[in-house]
C-alpha cells in the first residue's frame, strides 16, 4: 500500500491511498470466498463454484466491489496508524481507480484553537429596566383574556368577532370554504390574506361581498406569493368584545390569591423583572463568547459545521413530527430542498462550532473540572419533575455515556460563568483586593 499525503489545510489532512497488486489479489480471494458461500451458482453445490466461474455468473464488478467495501475501511485505518494521524470523525472517502484500487480520503483533524488575550475583554451590562407601561400591557393582555363577547347590530369594525360563510378559490382552484367561520377583524391581518379584515369593515348582518385580493411577492407561504384569490363572504353575526373594567373583582378573576389591582402589577412586574434579567444574562453570555472569538484563532473541519448541522435539522425534526408534520411537507410549505436548508443553517452551525471550541478552550485554560457528585446532583434536577418512571430515568442518565454528556454540559456552564466573571471585571478586582492586601 502507498500513501501519499497530499497537504493539511483547515483542519483537514488530505491523503491518496494506493493498493498494491499483491494486496488487491488477497482481497479479491477473500470476496470470492465470501460470495460462494452465498450465491447459488448452476451445475455446483453452494460454496464448491471455481471463481471464473462465479465472476462469470455474479459479474466481475460484483466481486470487485465487494472487494472496495472491504479493502477500502481496512486501507484507510491502516494508512492512518502509519502517517500517525488522529482523525476525530469519518473521513470523506472518494474511489477513483478500482484496478489496482485508489482512493482519496479527506481525515477531520483536532480542531486548533487560540484564544488571545481573553482576560482582558470587558463587556458592559445591558440595564434591566421594567416600565409602568410594560405592567399596563400585560393588564391590558388579561383584560382581553377575560372580556366577553356581545352580539351588536351595527356594521363590522375593527376588533370584532364576526361568523362568516366563505367561499374562495385561486385560479379556479378551491381556497378556503368554510360556514361558520369564527374570524376576529385586526388591522393589517395577513390572515388568511393581506388586506381580508379591511374589506369587512362597514358590512351589516346577513349581508354578502365579493372581493379579490393578491398575496405579494415575498409572502412567507412561497406557493401563494403573486397569487389572487376571489372570495365571496356573507356576515352572519357581528360580536363586540366588552373588557372587564379594573376592580378588584376583577383582580380575584385573575388569580384568587390577589385582592387588590395593586398587589397584581407588584406581582407582573417582578414576573417581568426576573424575564428581563434572564435575558439580560442569555445576552451577556452572547456577547462575552463573541468577544472571545472575535480575539481568538480557530481553524477546524468543516465536519463540525455539518454534524451541527444535523443536530439542527434533528431537532426540527422531533418538532414537526411533535405538531403532525414531517420534514417533507416542512419543505414543500417554505419551497425549499434540504440542501437548501442545510445552507440556511450554515452560518448559525459555524457560529455556535466556533463558540464551542473556543468555551472548551477556556474550560481547560481556567482547569474546570467537575466531580461524580456533582453530575449526581444535576442528574436529581433532571429528574425531579418526573412522577412517573423516575427510576428509569435515573438509570438512563447513569450510564457512563450520559454521564460523560453531563459532566460535559457542567464544564461547559462552569466555563460560561468563568468568563462572565471576566467579562464583568471580576478578575481585576481581584488583582486590585490581592494588590490592596499586600
Amino acid at each position: 500500500m502507498k500513501v501519499t499525503n497530499e497537504k493539511t489545510e483547515n483542519s483537514q489532512v488530505f491523503l491518496t491511498i494506493e493498493m498494491e497488486p499483491a494486496e488487491m489479489e488477497e482481497s479479491l480471494e477473500n470476496s470470492y470466498r465470501r460470495l460462494v458461500k452465498k450465491v447459488d451458482v448452476p451445475g455446483f453445490r453452494r460454496g464448491k463454484a471455481p471463481r471464473d466461474v462465479l465472476e462469470r455468473h455474479v459479474g466481475q464488478e460484483s466481486l470487485l466491489r465487494d472487494t472496495v467495501d472491504e479493502l477500502v475501511p481496512e486501507a484507510y485505518e491502516k494508512a492512518l496508524k502509519e502517517q500517525e494521524i488522529e482523525a476525530i470523525a469519518q473521513p470523506q472517502i472518494e474511489v477513483v481507480q478500482t484496478d489496482p484500487i485508489v482512493f482519496k480520503a479527506v481525515v477531520p483533524l483536532k480542531p486548533v484553537i487560540k484564544l488571545g488575550d481573553y482576560h482582558s475583554i470587558q463587556v458592559t451590562p445591558q440595564p434591566v429596566e421594567v416600565t409602568e407601561d410594560d405592567i399596563s400591557a400585560v393588564v391590558e393582555q388579561l383584560r382581553h383574556q377575560h372580556a366577553t363577547w356581545q352580539p351588536v347590530e351595527r356594521p363590522v369594525d375593527f376588533g370584532d368577532l364576526v361568523t362568516l360563510d366563505v367561499e374562495s378559490n385561486i385560479e379556479a382552484e378551491p381556497f378556503i370554504n368554510q360556514k361558520g367561520a369564527q374570524y376576529q377583524v385586526i388591522r393589517d391581518s395577513s390572515s388568511p390574506a393581506p388586506g381580508f379584515a379591511e374589506q369587512l369593515i362597514g358590512m351589516n348582518k346577513n349581508q354578502e361581498k365579493d372581493f379579490q385580493l393578491k398575496f405579494p411577492s415575498d409572502y412567507p407561504r412561497s406557493e401563494l406569493a403573486d397569487k389572487e384569490p376571489s372570495f365571496k363572504v356573507k356576515v352572519t353575526e357581528i360580536k363586540q368584545e366588552n373588557l372587564p373594567e379594573l376592580t378588584d373583582e376583577f383582580v380575584k378573576e385573575v388569580d384568587p390569591d390577589f385582592k387588590t389591582l395593586d398587589s397584581l402589577r407588584e406581582r407582573i412586574s417582578g414576573d417581568l423583572r426576573l424575564r428581563a434579567e434572564e435575558t439580560g444574562k442569555r445576552e451577556f453570555e452572547e456577547r462575552a463568547i463573541e468577544a472571545v472569538v472575535d480575539l481568538a484563532e480557530l481553524e477546524f473541519p468543516p465536519i463540525l459545521v455539518e454534524i451541527e448541522i444535523d443536530r439542527s435539522l434533528n431537532r426540527n425534526i422531533q418538532l414537526l413530527q411533535g405538531s403532525g408534520q414531517g420534514l417533507e411537507q416542512y419543505l414543500k410549505s417554505i419551497d425549499k430542498t434540504e440542501e437548501e436548508l442545510r445552507e440556511e443553517l450554515r452560518p448559525s452551525a459555524a457560529k455556535r462550532v466556533a463558540q464551542s471550541l473556543v468555551l472548551g478552550k477556556i474550560a481547560e485554560e481556567e482547569k474546570v473540572e467537575v466531580s461524580g457528585p456533582e453530575v449526581d446532583t444535576e442528574i436529581e434536577e433532571m429528574t425531579k419533575g418526573a412522577a412517573e418512571n423516575k427510576d428509569q430515568l435515573v438509570k438512563a442518565l447513569s450510564t457512563p455515556q450520559a454521564r460523560e454528556s453531563i459532566e460535559q454540559t457542567l464544564i461547559s456552564r462552569k466555563a460560561m460563568q468563568r468568563l462572565v466573571e471576566i467579562a464583568r471585571g471580576s478578575k481585576e478586582t481581584e488583582k486590585m483586593q490581592e494588590e490592596e492586601e499586600k
